[in-house]
Parts: C-alpha cells; sequence; structure tokens
C-alpha cells in the first residue's frame, strides 16, 4: 500500500543570502555553499553525524545537487511486472517540481534508477536523485545532465522483482533518519542532509563560515602564519 504525504516547501523559495530571518532567501545561499562547510556547520550546531555514507557518490563529479528532499523507499517483493512498473510510474507522476528525490530501496543487486526515469524526472523540473542502491543507463544519463547519486551501478533492472512501499514517509540511511522536507547539499565530496527545522539557521552560519574562511585564504596568501591566521579568524 502506498501512502503519500504532501509536504508544504514554500518557506524554500526564493534566493540570496538570509537577511532579518527571512526563510524565502535560504536556497541561494546553500546553493552557492559546498558539502564540508555545511558539514561543519551542522557539527558545531550539535549534528555531527549528517553525512551520508561515502559510498554513496554522484555520477558525474562535476554535478552538485542542492535541494528540499522528497522521499521514497521500495523493497525487493513476489510483484507482476505490471504491478513494479505502475508503482515506480506512480513515484515519477508524484515527485514535485524543485524537489530532490531520495530512495531507501532495501536492495543492492537491481538499478533504481535508468533513462528513461530520469528523462521524465527532469522534464516534470525535479532536481535530481539519490539512491542508496543501484542507477544504470549511466552514459545517457550523463548525456541529458540530469544529477544522481548512487551507490553501485548494474544493468539489472527492477521490473517484476521490486516494487515501491512508502512515498512521502521517513526513511533511514546510514544511520540518519531522513523526511521529506529536509535539504540536501550534494557534491563531489559527498551529502549532507539538513534537518527541516534547522535550514535557515544552518544557511545563515554557512554564509559567514565561508566568508570567514575566504579572509583566512587572503591572509594565508599575504603571508600570515597560519596558526595566527588561525588564532586571528577561529577557523582554519
Amino acid at each position: 500500500m502506498l501512502y503519500i504525504v504532501r509536504d508544504d516547501s514554500s518557506l524554500l523559495k526564493g534566493g540570496g543570502p538570509v537577511k532579518n530571518g527571512d526563510p524565502s532567501q535560504v536556497p541561494q545561499l546553500l546553493q552557492d555553499a559546498y558539502s564540508g562547510a555545511v558539514f561543519d556547520v551542522l557539527r558545531e550546531m550539535g549534528m555531527a553525524h549528517q553525512a551520508l555514507p561515502p559510498h554513496i557518490v554522484p555520477l558525474d563529479p562535476r554535478q552538485k545537487l542542492v535541494g528540499p528532499l522528497f522521499t521514497v523507499s521500495g523493497r525487493l517483493m513476489e510483484i507482476s511486472e505490471d504491478e513494479s512498473l505502475l508503482r515506480w510510474c506512480d513515484l515519477l507522476s508524484q515527485a514535485p517540481e524543485g524537489h530532490v528525490v531520495i530512495c531507501q530501496p532495501h536492495d543492492s543487486s537491481l538499478a533504481h534508477m535508468g533513462e528513461l526515469s530520469a528523462e521524465t524526472l527532469k522534464f516534470r523540473k525535479v532536481k535530481g536523485y539519490i539512491v542508496d542502491g543501484g542507477c544504470r543507463d549511466t552514459s545517457f544519463i550523463l548525456k541529458i545532465g540530469f544529477p544522481v547519486f548512487s551507490r553501485y551501478l548494474t544493468p539489472a533492472d527492477i521490473v517484476g522483482k521490486w516494487g515501491v512501499e512508502e512515498i512521502g514517509k521517513p526513511i533511514v540511511i546510514g544511520g540518519i533518519t531522513i523526511a521529506t522536507g529536509d535539504y540536501v547539499v550534494g557534491d563531489q565530496d559527498g551529502i549532507v542532509i539538513i534537518p527541516q527545522p534547522a535550514v535557515e539557521e544552518c544557511a545563515r552560519r554557512v554564509g559567514e563560515v565561508m566568508h570567514t574562511e575566504n579572509r583566512v585564504r587572503k591572509a594565508i596568501l599575504q603571508g600570515v602564519d597560519p596558526k595566527e591566521a588561525y588564532l586571528s579568524f577561529g577557523r582554519f
């Protein structure tokens, strides 16, 4: 049975630096960030374990993935070919524009993303796809430029073997509970999950951290001793 959860991500729209606590400014500030800075800020906020396992990597290391998340889970099951594809197509239909789909497939044998699905999601203006599982049709997905992070590659598909179980419900990847409406920053270094209640504060702090790091970098390149730079700016 499919459970559908509609989330209100209206607070996650807009762009530019956060000013006067305006959450509509969050996305652009995080778009300019990198995963390491986001991880550091979350650690300082008391959330030291928000990086997904390092085996989940981008098909194209040059691509970055930032946005609110939309969750899905599934598993291997006795299922007809039609039913497995209908469930998958239902997910593609429900994936919201401007979101990143993230999947816990509970499987290590099949591909849970392929070229036609990537084409569909891109056309529907979904920002990308993350899966703690497999992907196939890699050359086609790279050609269309749709960001995908996966754990492995395989030509084996889900037809008649695997089905979507829940859409929009919390999932767990690498010990991290992820809910629809949480935020993700993913790049060549990996993926960091920002819990929805912490998004605005994290974005503000990330902006401050990156500004300070630029000052440290400038000081180092002007000949300031690294220890002195650290003591002056409190960051390295």
